[in-house]
Parts: structure tokens; sequence; C-alpha cells
């Protein structure tokens, strides 16, 4: 009878386990498509929201790219735009140290390029003018009489295709400049993609390649204050530039082709001196400028890696340092900021000096200054370029 009892209870429980075992199953069957895919990107640190909508329709969507040590850095596909970058300090407090806005609405209405891809063309072209094999090709004049940033419609206000790898610690933008956009020659195909290291490093590798004889120099225009605190100025960040040269600039912030030396100036970074130091310094420059708003020609003019520029704030103890396969590099120190554009947050206005740019590329008007390194991508080549933007602590 024992023996009946024992198999009797031992199929019970055998029956109860095998019901539970099922139940689970039917749990996880059951489950969305979605919540499967929020539940790997939150293992694999990445996450996607709906940003809002453009006034023409286009939706855009926000990623969240995040490492193990909690660095954190928001993508839109509007501009393929940096939204927020968080960043530990000395104490390993996290704070943004991009300007930038809260909603869409003010990134499709304002202007100053924050946290945006720029294209075809960063920075400026004279008179919106420049010829490749005899015929000459009109930008729009954006800018005074000069063609900024791609022209009026340029990289950072288009929507952007979206693709994450695999491992989902990238993120890969994609955008198809069609023959004749904004003036430029060929259907130019271009790929960005933004990978987070687990060395608190922002990769930003460029790759483009056009059907037609054209002109490409991409960039990224985040503004930096390493404070975390928008109403402090980059004045007391503590900067170096790894130039021995800058290129001056007339009044219309064209430059003249000739490569200064930086020596004896106020252009002279070559040790780490704070951005405030000299910048109301009587110099013909500073004032075309309203400050720094210059390239710098780098001291590695190689194709390989290798250091451009550093910003350190004592403050916080936050340090950045800027590697590149570009020969240039434009420092600029938000002297056109003016106190009308609203803070993230919702209080207060991003003041003069309120932010800083370290913006990679091949110098302004390359395509009318023969001296300067060439911009021209021909049919079959493949432009590339990489940028990195490295976080750390001392």
């Amino acid at each position: 009878m024992k023996k009946i009892k024992h198999t009797v209870y031992f199929l019970c429980l055998f029956s109860f386990l095998f019901s539970l075992t099922n139940c689970k199953g039917d749990g996880k069957s059951e489950k969305t498509e979605e919540e499967i895919s929020t539940t790997k990107s939150e293992i694999d640190f990445l996450s996607k929201e709906n940003y809002g909508t453009t006034a023409n329709g286009e939706k855009v969507e926000q990623y969240t790219l995040t490492n193990e040590a909690g660095m954190e850095v928001k993508i839109i596909t509007y501009g393929g735009r940096i939204t927020s970058l968080k960043v530990p300090d000395k104490n390993d407090e996290f704070e943004d140290v991009i300007l930038g806005f809260d909603s869409l609405s003010q990134y499709t209405s304002e202007h100053p390029y924050f946290g945006a891809l720029i294209g075809r063309y960063g920075n400026r072209i004279a008179e919106g003018k420049f010829s490749l094999d005899g015929e000459e090709y009109q930008l729009p004049q954006n800018d005074g009489e000069n063609s900024l940033h791609g022209g009026d419609q340029g990289f950072d206000k288009v929507i952007w295709t979206a693709e994450v790898p695999s491992d989902s610690t990238s993120l890969i933008l994609k955008y198809t400049s069609k023959d004749g956009e904004m003036g430029y020659p060929g259907n130019l195909d271009v790929t960005v993609t933004y990978t987070l290291n687990e060395d608190n490093s922002l990769d930003v590798a460029y790759e483009a390649e056009s059907d037609k004889k054209t002109i490409v120099n991409l960039t990224q225009h985040s503004y930096f204050n390493l404070t975390g605190n928008f109403e402090e100025t980059i004045l007391d960040h503590e900067v170096v530039i790894n130039a021995d040269e800058f290129l001056p600039v007339d009044e219309t912030l064209i430059p003249t082709g000739e490569l200064r030396k930086v020596e004896g100036t106020p252009f002279d970074f070559t040790e780490a001196k704070k951005v405030g130091k000299e910048i109301e310094t009587e110099n013909e420059q500073l004032q075309l400028g309203k400050g720094y708003d210059h390239c710098w020609v780098l001291n590695d003019q190689s194709e390989n890696m290798h250091f451009a520029a550093s910003a350190y704030d004592p403050e916080s103890g936050r340090f950045l340092e800027v590697s590149t396969t570009e020969p240039g590099i434009q420092f600029y120190t938000g002297n056109f900021l003016d106190g009308t554009l609203p803070r993230q947050g919702g209080e207060g206005t991003y003041a003069q000096r309120s932010g800083f740019c370290l913006e990679t590329q091949h110098y302004p008007d390359s395509p009318n200054q023969e001296k300067f390194p060439s911009v021209v991508l021909n049919p079959g080549e493949k432009y590339n370029s990489k940028t990195t933007f490295k976080f750390s602590v001392k």
C-alpha cells in the first residue's frame, strides 16, 4: 500500500511540475515581437523610440546607444543629429555635454546645426561656385554670398535611413543625395556609422560613392560644453590643437589661401591653453570671426588615424580627445550664439560661447583652392573618413 501511495504522490508531483512548465512556455510564446525586440535591445544596449513627425509628415526616430560604463548617446534620423551625449565627470556623475533642443520642431525651425551630420560639403565655398572639368556648378548662397554646410537643405535637414547591425553597438545611417541636389553633381550614396565603444569613445565613420565626378567633405557638428552646465561658457576649457599652422580668412570667412604659422599668435594651441585667454585680443582674424571660427592645418596629414585636438574642463575633470583621418579641424567657439535659442530642459537660453565645435574636415573652399588637399570624388572611388571622440577624466 505504501508503494502505491508513493507512486501516486510522485505522479501528482510530476504532473504539477509539468503543468507549471507548460504555463511558462505559453507565457513566452504570447510575448509580442515588439517586447522581444525591446528585451534584446536592452541586453545589447540599444533602444529606439518615436521622436516626432516633420511638417511634411516624415517620421523621425531616436536611437539610444549605451555602453557598460553607462555612457549614453542619443541620435535622431533627422539630420543624423546627436541630441544628447552623457559622460561621467571626476565624481562619476553623468551629465549631457552637448547643446541641443527638447523637440523636433526646434531642430527643424532653428539652424545652428546642433549635433548634425554636415554635407555634401562641410564649411564654406566662396560665392557658392566651383568647377569640375571646365563645368561650373552653382550652389545655394546661404551664408551671405557663400555656400555653407551643403546649402540651405543640406544633410543636416534630411531624413536618414537607420540600420542596426546584429551586434547592436553601432547605428548605421544612410542617405542618397540625388544628382543636382543643392546644385551638386552625381547621385551620392552616403553611409555614416556611429559606434559607441566600451572605452567611452564614439566613432563616426563616413563612406560615400558617386556615379559622377563630384566633391565631398563630410563632418559632425556637435557643440560641446564639458561642464555639463549650459549656463556656463566654455572659456575656461583648456584646448590643444595639433597644428603649427591655420588658415586665415577674409571678411566673408573664406580662406585667403595662406597657411599661417600659429606661433606668436592667439591661434597657438600647440600647448594646453584656456579658450578665453586670448579670444578678446586685438587681432584682425579674431575680429573677423567674432572669436575662433577657423580651420587649423593638422601636423599629421596622413590618412591614418591621428591626434587632432583635445579639450579639458578642470571643474568637472572631463577630458575629450579627438582623433581623425582628416587633414584639418575647424575650431568654432559658438560666437554666433546670441541668447535667443532655448536651452534643453526648458530653462534659459544658449548664450554666446556656451559651446564649442571641433569639426574634423578638409579645408574650407578647397574646390577653389588648388594648393589645398583635393575633395574631388570620382566614379568608382570610395570616400572614407573617420573621427573618434574619446571621453575620460583627469
